[in-house]
């Protein structure tokens, strides 16, 4: 399903989590920030603003937006698989923390289905991502690259935490509008383009 006519964007494409997982995960992140106190350092990402990113593309001109439709459109379908939101980590370490992200439990269908968006959207000139895919959510960024030493003493008693499991059957290609209270999202495009 198409959900508006296009025009230049900031893009990527994504997973959208169920309900009852962002709402585990807003509780979560509310408590963490009350660990936390007031840390100026720490940027934490709104719970509405929770994706499952498969691949970020950037700011992309409206004719770019038809292609990257049409090459997602043409995917081979795939099976619905479960995922698991679980455990909490940083990037690059807890030592020098640049994102502080929830992790996955997924199987090899997650894996397989962000490296064919990473593979047909090569095709149309986006960089292919150096590193592996590692899916997360990621709940807070961090401007100076410092040890939090009491996120990271929370984190570690909850480190296989569950935040609930849901029915992977769809991604969107999401459009992110960057305002002075965060990003607002807009989904563009469903795939694979069923009706429900």
């Amino acid at each position: 399903m198409r959900y508006s006519l296009f025009s230049d964007m900031r893009a990527f494409v994504a997973i959208e989590l169920s309900e009852k997982v962002r709402a585990a995960l807003a509780r979560e992140q509310s408590r963490l920030q009350a660990v936390c106190g007031h840390n100026p350092d720490i940027r934490w990402t709104r719970p509405d603003g929770l994706h499952l990113t498969l691949k970020f593309l950037g700011e992309i001109p409206a004719e770019q937006v038809l292609y990257v439709t049409a090459a997602l459109e043409a995917l081979d379908p795939f099976e619905k698989f479960e995922v698991e939101v679980k455990g909490f980590g940083f990037f690059p370490d807890a030592l020098h923390p640049r994102v502080f992200w929830a992790g996955f439990d997924a199987p090899a269908a997650l894996a397989h289905l962000g490296r064919s968006v990473e593979t047909a959207l090569e095709k149309l000139g986006f960089a292919r991502e150096d590193r592996p895919f590692r899916p997360h959510l990621t709940l807070a960024r961090f401007r100076t690259p410092r040890a939090e030493r009491t996120l990271a003493a929370a984190v570690e008693e909850m480190d296989s935490t569950s935040f609930g499991r849901f029915e992977v059957r769809e991604f969107f290609l999401f459009e992110s509008h960057l305002l002075t209270g965060g990003a607002e999202y807009r989904k563009v495009a469903r795939f694979p383009d069923v009706d429900d």
